[in-house]
């Protein structure tokens, strides 16, 4: 039986009223992970199953502490089974599990089983090692798998029964989602994970981001490379994997996260790292900036200017320069203005965002710097 999502006055599906995180001149909701969503449902199927009637709004509790409600979305008894559904609700981030339905089935188990998780529909599978999770199984990460198995501890003690539960996780149409993150990357296969350690959304910190970019590391190091290379985007990954002819599973698709990237990188090494990307957001790097997100860094025009004026550049070019608000077009005024200026902008860049991205990893990983324009042609390469 479906039931109707909650909806707040913003016309957003929620399991309950979402938190608000506060940015300058806006406040952004906060949202519920699938790992929260998951214990949600699992908490109103088996209460279902024991009892006969699926609570709705589910209370649960979080690993912090908070203790959100969640309204159902989805309701089926079966013959030794009840489904529940939550739709997810990721408040103002931007991640593409908005609006899916994470369904829970719970039916009974083996004496001495103990709790089983399975993958339904739209949950991937690990097929890879260097995750979290053993190859073969649920791709459920630790977190949730821990809140969950405390939700079925406590409904078994409560109603004095043990904890011998078979639980599927479906995500209907998450295959498909999953084609636009990082899962088939890392060898989960067959969907989506659910994810989550604190069970809270936080807009724009594209958590799920940074944790493929930490599980991608994780799987190169389990497979034995010593070399890996992180990039700001496809161009630039394409790039980079034909000039060393690396694995996929070398590959690290870091966007905008080069601070997430080299800090988990400082504690779990690798011999090399390659980066690759463009020169606006190594312009942003080689000030020392980590999230190279539009957002939350911005191009300094004036240190580009002091280095064009270094490099030679006359008067008139600085005084284009000052006007100018990207990187870009700083290098096409530097282009246009002849000469190695351009060439030497390029590598002056690279040099620069080497040493703050070598200032961060360590000095157990050597880190090479690589620019690439729009069309994939070499800017600049600086290393170690």
């Amino acid at each position: 039986m479906s039931k109707p999502a909650i909806s707040t006055p913003s016309g957003s599906q929620v399991s309950s009223g979402a938190a608000m995180e506060e940015r300058p001149g806006t406040a952004l909701r906060r949202g519920w992970t699938t790992g929260a969503c998951a214990t949600a449902a699992l908490k109103a199927a088996l209460t279902g199953l024991l009892t006969g009637r699926c609570p709705d709004p589910v209370r649960i509790r979080l690993p912090k502490g908070q203790e959100p409600a969640f309204a159902l979305a989805f309701e089926e008894h079966g013959a030794g089974s009840v489904t529940c559904g939550i739709i997810k609700d990721a408040g103002d981030d931007p991640d593409v599990t908005h609006g899916a339905l994470i369904k829970v089935s719970v039916a009974p188990g083996s004496p001495g089983q103990g709790l089983i998780f399975s993958a339904g529909e739209g949950v991937g599978t690990v097929t890879r090692p260097g995750l979290p999770i053993a190859v073969g199984q649920a791709s459920i990460t630790p977190v949730p798998r821990a809140m969950m198995t405390e939700v079925v501890e406590a409904l078994c003690q409560h109603h004095n029964c043990q904890p011998d539960f078979s639980v599927t996780i479906a995500i209907p149409g998450g295959q498909a989602m999953a084609e636009k993150t990082l899962n088939p990357r890392l060898g989960i296969v067959g969907g989506l994970s659910i994810l989550g350690t604190t069970g809270i959304v936080i807009p724009f910190s594209c958590s799920s981001w940074i944790h493929s970019i930490h599980r991608g590391i994780d799987v190169a190091r389990a497979a034995g490379l010593d070399h890996v290379a992180a990039s700001t985007g496809s161009t630039s990954e394409a790039c980079i994997q034909a000039l060393y002819d690396l694995p996929e599973i070398a590959l690290i698709d870091m966007g905008d996260f080069a601070g997430g990237t080299l800090k988990y990188l400082r504690d779990h090494p690798v011999a090399r790292l390659s980066m690759a990307g463009g020169i606006g957001k190594f312009a942003k790097l080689a000030q020392g900036f980590m999230d190279l997100h539009s957002s939350r860094s911005q191009l300094d025009v004036a240190w580009m200017s002091e280095r064009c004026a270094a490099l030679g550049a006359s008067d008139s070019l600085l005084a284009q320069i000052a006007e100018s608000r990207t990187a870009a077009q700083i290098l096409g005024l530097c282009q246009e203005y002849g000469g190695d200026l351009a060439k030497n902008l390029c590598q002056t860049i690279a040099d620069e965002a080497q040493k703050q991205a070598q200032r961060v990893v360590g000095a157990q990983v050597a880190v090479d710097i690589h620019l690439f324009d729009r069309q994939g042609h070499a800017l600049a390469q600086s290393f170690a």
